[in-house]
């Protein structure tokens, strides 16, 4: 496979994924005209308590993704059609228990961040708005997994790119012309869940005969492969969970220290999300490739993608640490105009120039593993990057305050990539010679 071709599919990823932080970008960046840091604190509340619920069952578009892909490689109708349907299942009994549960949940995140009372208010008005787009945002993660599996780049971006657009739009329509405060945030990002997934939808109905699951009904919901689902899907919440973590205790600590200071990590936090999902479009396209040659046996472009994926990463860091470095005052100004919560993010924006040489190999090769459903290491890397994370906070927090947040919060990102990094050495040995060797034994 030659660089071109990654990059035909990676560049694409990239621009239609980075429209997602950008989202939590644009909610920031029109709160923060408002020139009320609780504004702003309630928004990043907000969005802690949805990324916590999101992100733990964001292995549903991870997941689906590397199965649509080993199916575009196997050309079987069926393995297309059980890789949007099995996955759609568990999105949907998830969704409506996150609604049914609304209330409970917000007041255990309440109690484990313990906001200023302002804060608080505002959180909870963005909440109990942004939590009836729970059925939408899953089931949309599910299409978006199955499309970019099926290498339907168009597709994909339009999807996302179109409805995050849809949402920056009615963001500032809502906020600056109608005054709607931080309700008009949640609507904005509500209208645009709706949307995400009406259009998923028909553009899967166009690329897949959904009718066709009658067929195969009687083997829909066969437990052994939802129990291979479910098992891989395990492994990635576990993973999900150690992140969780580390950024609810982030956010909880960045609270304790003042509105300003949880206002200025807030806008750190959101670039910092923008630099993991640029490199979450390269870790997509990586994730695709390889679950097209596991599904098609193929060794050699698995060794392919691992050498294109290595190299583009480490180029892709260097750009960003520059630009960060150099224009790291422009960029934090985007955020706010509030001067007192601009040098606070300076004097703390240094962490970001050293992020994307510490996170980028970490989240590229964890696309490779998600592309072959070999979790297994990312779970273990991610239990083991937890663990020096909570070593360097507690020990580093009360020497250094929030630079020692940071610390803690670089240390974890780094682990994320050192802990993944020797499995990539026994990967193609379980991945491909395992199976092979077993195919073999199977049919003597």
């Amino acid at each position: 496979m030659k660089y071109k071709e990654y990059l035909k599919l990676a560049i694409p990823f990239t621009i239609s994924t980075i429209t997602q932080p950008l989202l939590g970008a644009v909610d920031t960046a029109v709160i923060g005209r408002l020139g009320d840091p609780a504004y702003m604190g309630g928004v990043a509340v907000g969005t802690v308590i949805f990324s916590t619920l999101y992100w733990l069952f964001g292995f549903l578009r991870v997941s689906t993704s590397g199965y649509s892909a080993q199916a575009l490689g196997t050309n079987d109708e069926k393995d297309g059609l059980f890789a949007l349907y099995r996955p759609s299942i568990i999105a949907i009994i998830i969704s409506f228990i996150f609604v049914a549960l609304q209330v409970p949940i917000f007041h255990t995140a309440m109690n484990l961040i313990n906001p200023d009372i302002e804060v608080y208010r505002q959180a909870s008005t963005y909440f109990h708005i942004l939590i009836w787009g729970a059925p939408f945002v899953l089931l949309n993660y599910v299409n978006l997994g199955w499309l970019m599996g099926r290498k339907k780049v168009k597709a994909s971006m339009f999807l996302q790119i179109f409805t995050n657009v849809l949402n920056i739009v009615l963001d500032i329509v809502f906020v600056m012309y109608f005054k709607m405060g931080v309700a008009g945030v949640a609507y904005a990002t509500l209208i645009a869940q709706i949307t995400a997934f009406a259009i998923g939808f028909y553009l899967i109905s166009v690329n897949l005969n959904l009718s066709a699951i009658k067929k195969y009904l009687s083997q829909l919901f066969d437990q052994r492969a939802f129990k291979k689902i479910m098992g891989v899907n395990r492994d990635l919440m576990i993973r999900t969970v150690c992140l969780l973590i580390v950024t609810n205790m982030f956010v909880a600590k960045g609270a304790s220290l003042g509105t300003e200071m949880l206002a200025a990590n807030a806008v750190l936090f959101q670039i910092q999300y923008i630099i993991a999902y640029f490199f979450d479009g390269f870790a997509n396209a990586s994730s695709v490739f390889v679950g097209t040659a596991v599904g098609e046996k193929n060794a050699k472009l698995y060794n392919e993608v691992l050498t294109v994926s290595t190299k583009t990463t480490f180029i892709l860091a260097a750009i960003m640490s520059l630009v960060i470095y150099f224009f790291r005052g422009e960029i934090i100004s985007i955020f706010t105009v509030i001067e007192g919560i601009i040098n606070l993010s300076l004097a703390y924006s240094m962490w970001l120039v050293i992020y994307p040489f510490v996170i980028g190999i970490g989240l590229v090769y964890y696309g490779i593993f998600t592309g072959a459903t070999y979790t297994a290491p990312i779970r273990n890397s991610m239990i083991l990057s937890l663990g020096v994370f909570l070593i360097t906070y507690f020990v580093m927090v009360p020497l250094w305050g929030n630079h020692g947040l940071w610390l803690s919060f670089i240390v974890f990102s780094l682990g994320r990539s050192v802990f993944l990094a020797p499995y990539i050495t026994t990967f193609k040995k379980e991945v491909f010679i395992l199976e092979t060797s077993q195919v073999i034994a199977h049919s003597v």
